[in-house]
């Protein structure tokens, strides 16, 4: 973070974490507090590390802690954490994941993440997943440009992810009333009906208002080219988590702290993923740092990749949610994409190719 993003984002913040003077000492200033807090995320050294590098008490580092990352929260997510309103909100997402990754109609790309952290006090079962470890859930979708558009933070670890999904307050209005969000209805794009949808992987159920590839390996060649363009366009929220957590090295190892702070914790990293995307991009996602393209559509993986790849834990994906049940409705939207890709108008040029180069087609 350069020293103006700094200056910027300590005139947000400070307001909010401001003590008053006593007549005692001098109070710890805003600006130590800031970079006490970014530091933490930055690095993940235990609060002890910085207990002495800051020379303040162990006690003192936990409060300063607590209340900068809830500042942090309050002073960014109604400005940077923004999910779209207005139709017109939708309609540029959309607009940009076509732009930048050839498919229509999507209004972001859903993930779910486990938090891995230390085992709370008295917690019994409750936080202990699958994967033998304790975790908060991170619910995330996001745009074509790795910005989050809506989060869910703090769902049990052990809960059954089925649920972690129909209980958010956007799972609920997308399935019982997508009108209330102004979401676009169906248009046609060169004779095939179209939803607007979110971009799922095997983790997610079926529905009308979200996709995910085609199961199994007895595959037809049009299911296939289908299964390719949605996990192109699926690389955005894998990058958005990856960034996260290569940006913010407290998500690379399990997190001390109790819940609590853990949710804090990844609501500020939140917002300041988005902020510093939002407004000193170059610096915060360098060029090569996420997954680009080759003139053949071969994916040359991100930076990010390598910066995490002795995490002791960290982001670790989801389970799977429900099994292979679906409506008609949402079985024809996913058929609707099918065809629209394999039509003359829906291709890109290298998509045949490109399948049959990675083994997925037999010719």
């Amino acid at each position: 973070m350069s020293p103006e993003r700094f200056e910027h984002l300590l005139a947000l913040v400070g307001p909010l974490i401001r003590k008053k003077q006593c007549r005692s000492r001098q109070p710890i200033s805003d600006a130590e507090r800031l970079m006490l807090t970014l530091r933490f995320l930055a690095t993940g050294d235990s609060q002890q590390s910085h207990s002495f590098s800051f020379r303040i008490g162990r006690a003192t580092v936990s409060n300063i802690l607590r209340e900068t990352l809830e500042a942090i929260w309050h002073a960014l997510n109604k400005n940077y954490l923004i999910p779209p309103k207005e139709i017109s909100d939708w309609m540029k997402i959309a607009e940009e994941f076509e732009i930048e990754w050839n498919f229509p109609h999507c209004i972001g790309a859903i993930d779910g993440k486990h938090i891995n952290m230390e085992c709370p006090k008295n917690a019994g079962s409750a936080y202990f997943n699958y994967k033998n470890f304790h975790s908060i859930v991170l619910l995330a979708i996001c745009d074509a440009k790795y910005c989050f558009t809506f989060v869910d933070i703090g769902a049990y670890g052990s809960t059954n992810d089925a649920s972690v999904l129909s209980e958010t307050l956007y799972g609920k209005a997308f399935d019982e009333a997508p009108t209330k969000l102004n979401l676009p209805g169906p248009d046609l794009v060169e004779g095939h009906e179209l939803p607007y949808v979110l971009l799922g992987d095997d983790i997610f159920p079926l529905k009308p208002w979200l996709i995910k590839p085609y199961p199994g390996k007895n595959q037809d060649e049009p299911q296939r080219i289908y299964n390719y363009r949605l996990s192109r366009a699926r690389r955005t929220i894998e990058n958005a988590f990856g960034v996260l957590s290569a940006k913010w090295r407290v998500f690379r190892r399990p997190i001390r702290a109790n819940v609590d702070l853990v949710e804090k914790i990844t609501k500020a990293a939140v917002c300041l993923h988005n902020y510093l995307r939002l407004t000193e991009n170059a610096k915060y996602i360098p060029k090569g740092f996420v997954d680009c393209e080759d003139e053949t559509g071969n994916i040359i993986p991100g930076d990010w990749r390598a910066a995490i790849k002795d995490d002791e834990g960290g982001l670790t994906n989801a389970r799977k949610i429900g099994g292979n049940r679906y409506t008609f409705d949402a079985g024809k939207s996913r058929d609707n994409f099918k065809d629209y890709f394999n039509s003359e108008m829906g291709q890109v040029a290298w998509q045949w190719q490109h399948v049959r180069n990675c083994g997925l087609i037999h010719t």
